[in-house]
């Protein structure tokens, strides 16, 4: 049971990062400046986020589920 609630905390961070990398992509897209470019990629942050968050707590689901 020690797994499950270590590989749901990582997914639960993880969707707090897709979360957060979402609302400063946003704020990048919707700037007053289009000569202030950012270097950070938030796009790419996003959808790595995602996907880690999306596995963990799949398997997190699962094992959960199984006992």
């Amino acid at each position: 049971m020690e797994n499950v609630t270590t590989i749901a905390s990582l997914g639960v961070v993880a969707a707090l990062l897709a979360v957060w990398s979402m609302w400063a992509d946003r704020r990048r897209m919707r700037r007053s400046n289009p000569d202030a470019v950012g270097f950070m990629p938030w796009t790419a942050v996003f959808f790595v986020s995602m996907f880690v968050a999306c596995v963990a707590l799949g398997l997190a689901a699962r094992a959960w589920a199984t006992g």
